[in-house]
């Protein structure tokens, strides 16, 4: 739908040194002109390609205006380029460079869908084709490094629970008391390659609001597990849990698997009796010293609910701050593996504090909470595009590591390669993007153009 006729010039007539002219006149233009990027990024990854090839059209030919593989693109791109909302769809449907990311004539080819269009796709989700979509997206980001890494020796696994604040009625949200809203309970899994400090997001799974906080662990570990082991026969797989996944079950399927695992455990009685014995001269160094003091220090540990004790990592500390008392502040992790109690707290399981900078690229960048839809699915197939275009992104990241963007994250990817003012010309032979001269990142959009096939012209 076109816009209604509003005044397109404006005049400051003392802004500046002399009357200054704002007209909205340039025909064929956008400010998204950097996002070709993410089009040679998913060439390179074939991710919308998978994820198209899981969801069948079941409308008539003749009819359809927009096919399944568009639509698909154009949310996924949409939301890369920072327009997370389907109300968004409207207002780029004429966008030539939107157009051009799906393959249409930028300057003659038919609008992109519309708000309308794209509820009704998403409204048409099933759990079966989500799971497929699901399989197609870490199928595709394993394959992605298993190209880029040779000789991985081990592959670190991490599951993350976030919120995501509801506001209306959308099925299986619920009243949460530990967030003190209404929400869904999203479960996200990254993998981390040997000491690589970057964590690449493989699956994220929608869950209702009241969902335990161990709900679609095993499952999506059972899906994940045999997909890394064809990939990397030789590599060590671990996998990282925070305390909410320290149930019996989630061991004795770790366990079972013949994974390496580091599972943060809450503290209780017995184990406070077991940090004790670290803790009291510590108590002793802080009063002396009035400086927070640490020590590392293991034991077994046996829950009532566990067939078997396990290994028990202490993180002794008394915490020490100007005007307070001192405070008792133990941490307890269970693990099998055999290194020393401070190397496997501070090299192996601190690192996972990571994953929620992954999480606020998701939520604060990407708008991965945008789960208004009413139905589940729906929701989910929203979750799952916003995941296909953060795998875009971290593909993105991976080429920029060798210019000045090297360490960005999504906030600063999309406004140095992505949102960038252009005009498009197109004539018989080629398109030509006329991009700003005085674009700040113009040195490193140019190579991670050439990075993703792109040459000199």
């Amino acid at each position: 739908m076109n816009e209604p006729t509003i005044t397109q010039t404006v005049l400051f007539p003392d802004l500046a040194d002399r009357p200054l002219l704002a007209s909205f006149e340039q025909p064929h233009a956008s400010s998204d002109g950097g996002a070709i990027l993410l089009k040679a990024a998913d060439r390179q990854l074939g991710l919308l390609a998978a994820l198209t090839a899981t969801v069948p059209d079941a409308r008539a030919a003749a009819r359809v205006t927009h096919g399944v593989g568009d639509l698909i693109a154009q949310r996924v791109f949409a939301i890369a380029c920072g327009h997370p909302d389907g109300n968004d769809a409207d207002r780029l449907a004429d966008d030539p460079i939107h157009k051009l990311l799906l393959g249409r004539d930028p300057i003659a080819g038919g609008r992109l869908a519309s708000q309308p269009t794209i509820s009704r796709f998403e409204h048409t989700a099933a759990p079966r084709r989500l799971l497929a979509m699901s399989h197609a997206l870490a199928d595709t980001v394993i394959a992605r490094h298993r190209r880029r890494r040779r000789g991985v020796r081990r592959i670190t696994i991490d599951l993350d629970v976030t919120e995501d604040q509801t506001h209306g009625a959308q099925q299986l949200t619920f009243f949460n008391g530990f967030y003190d809203h209404w929400c869904y309970l999203p479960l996200v899994a990254t993998l981390t390659f040997d000491d690589e400090a970057r964590q690449y997001l493989v699956a994220a799974i929608l869950r209702p609001g009241n969902a335990a906080g161990t709900a679609g662990a095993v499952s999506l570990l059972q899906r994940l597990l045999p997909k890394l082991r064809r990939a990397f026969s030789g590599a060590r797989l671990r996998v990282r849990l925070d305390g909410g996944f320290a149930t019996p079950a989630v061991f004795a399927f770790l366990e079972a698997a013949g994974v390496e695992y580091v599972v943060a455990m809450a503290g209780n009685a017995v184990l406070a009796r077991h940090a004790e014995p670290s803790l009291a001269p510590l108590r002793a160094v802080v009063a002396t010293t009035q400086e927070t003091a640490t020590t590392y220090a293991e034991g077994v540990y046996q829950a009532g609910t566990w067939a078997a004790p396990r290994r028990t990592i202490i993180k002794a500390e008394v915490v020490w701050h100007h005007g307070r008392a001192p405070r008792d502040n133990p941490r307890f992790v269970i693990t099998n593996l055999r290194q020393t109690p401070q190397w496997i707290y501070t090299h192996v399981y601190c690192p996972r504090g990571d994953s929620e900078n992954r999480l606020k690229e998701l939520k604060l960048a990407l708008a991965f909470g945008r789960t208004s839809c009413t139905r589940f699915w729906a929701n989910q197939l929203r979750i799952t595009l916003t995941a296909a275009a953060f795998i875009l992104f971290q593909e993105l990241q991976l080429r920029a590591d060798r210019t000045a963007l090297r360490g960005a994250q999504v906030p600063r990817l999309r406004q140095a390669l992505i949102t960038i003012g252009v005009q498009v010309v197109r004539s018989v032979r080629r398109i030509v993007l006329h991009l700003p001269r005085s674009h700040p990142d113009a040195v490193p959009w140019a190579r991670l153009a050439r990075a993703l096939g792109a040459v000199s012209a």
